[in-house]
């Protein structure tokens, strides 16, 4: 059970602290004498209505975290599917596309990165959007140490596990790949 103001999801009940239950508004219903959510959002208390605002997607711009694939890789980039931007997930179909260049993949030692060590395809990665690139895309860099592939598939079909920044090491064989890692959260 959430109480008013956490995230709550589609079918969630809600906790009140005092009583009565206020006037449900727009994103919540009542079932069973218990009040839900009907859309993923933050429950807000306007006057006496209790309402979720629905959470709009908006394009990236410079400094939003944004999660996406890596969809295609040279030797001097790798362009990402962008479908997350500040934590709200876009439309399906309307992804936005990322570049992440060489030279903004890490901090330090920038002339000696090589692209196929740090992603393969299909790999998710957190970054940061540094600029708007050409027409058609965003450039997107991994240089913090919270930045990088996040989630990546191991050639035997596993979710792999991070072993250090530049390590990942996959559960079913032991085998060992490089990618360019982002610290985990909890740490």
């Amino acid at each position: 059970m959430a109480s008013a103001g956490q995230l709550v999801l589609p079918g969630q009940p809600i906790t009140f602290a005092r009583r009565p239950i206020p006037q449900l508004g727009p994103g919540l219903y009542s079932r069973n004498d218990q009040v839900r959510a009907s859309l993923v959002g933050i429950p807000r208390n306007d006057a006496a209505t209790l309402t979720i605002s629905r959470l709009r997607p908006h394009p990236p711009a410079p400094n939003s975290v944004v999660l996406g694939s890596v969809t295609r890789l040279s030797p001097l980039q790798a362009m990402l599917s962008i479908t997350v931007v500040d934590g709200v997930p876009l439309p399906h179909g309307e992804e936005f596309v990322g570049v992440i260049r060489s030279q903004d993949v890490r901090a330090t030692e920038k002339d000696r990165v090589k692209i196929a060590d740090c992603f393969r395809g299909g790999d998710v990665v957190r970054g940061v959007v540094i600029s708007l690139g050409d027409a058609r895309s965003y450039f997107v860099t991994t240089a913090r140490n919270d930045l990088g592939v996040i989630f990546a598939t191991s050639e035997a079909g596993a979710t792999m596990e991070p072993v250090s920044w530049q390590e990942m090491r996959c559960p079913k064989t032991g085998k060992i790949e490089k990618r360019k890692c982002a610290k985990p959260e909890n740490l």
